[in-house]
């Protein structure tokens, strides 16, 4: 009963340091740059909180799927498939919790008081310095409400990672999935005793993320 939620939170972490990657260096370029169709991009990086989780997974099998954009040239070149795998859970969490951790580090950025920016640069700091010592410090707050945010986010996903993942017990079965099969097996036990490990920890991270929140105004 406990193997879904320990991969339930592998998948959560590793998905949230991949999102967060690429959603604090999103949200530090969106910041700093002023471009013609800034809005349309911005849309495009939010598109994934709105869109219906079978949606974005079936976006996901036309990219990485066997036969997919990218997953055929992995699968011939690599011989990696990322279909029916925890690998591929990582993936669909990543994706639909990506907004959260942008949007927040994108605000995060822009709070930050570019006076000390423009002395930096007037010292003759580099872009990557800039970021490292001075925009990323004073915006860390944000952006550790964000990745908190995007981690129970990524806990609780099921639709995408049911299509790319499937419902494989002890291999791709997360809290979510498992809740689900509870229920339709009428096993009202398990899936109230899940969902109460899920709502816990949800709980317990949505709390210390509005703390950081607070703190950060």
């Amino acid at each position: 009963m406990l193997a879904p939620l320990w991969l339930t939170l592998k998948i959560a972490l590793l998905a949230t340091l991949l999102a967060g990657a690429v959603g604090i260096a999103l949200g530090w370029w969106m910041a700093q740059r002023r471009f013609a169709g800034k809005n349309f991009v911005d849309a495009l990086l939010m598109l994934p909180m709105v869109l219906p989780p079978t949606v974005l997974g079936y976006y996901l099998i036309v990219v990485i799927g066997r036969n997919g954009v990218l997953g055929q040239y992995l699968d011939r070149w690599f011989g990696i498939n990322l279909m029916f795998t925890w690998q591929g859970a990582v993936i669909a969490a990543s994706l639909v919790s990506l907004p959260l951790i942008y949007k927040a580090a994108r605000a995060a950025f822009e709070d930050v008081d570019r006076r000390f920016l423009h002395a930096a640069r007037t010292l003759g700091a580099g872009e990557a310095e800039i970021f490292l010592r001075i925009a990323l410090p004073l915006a860390v707050r944000g952006i550790a409400a964000g990745l908190m945010l995007a981690f129970a986010r990524a806990m609780g996903e099921f639709g995408a990672t049911l299509m790319i993942a499937g419902n494989l017990p002890g291999k791709t079965q997360t809290l979510s999935i498992a809740i689900y099969d509870a229920v339709q097996a009428g096993n009202d036990a398990q899936a109230l005793w899940l969902t109460l490990v899920i709502s816990v920890v949800c709980v317990v991270v949505l709390v210390v993320s509005g703390r950081m929140l607070r703190a950060r105004h």
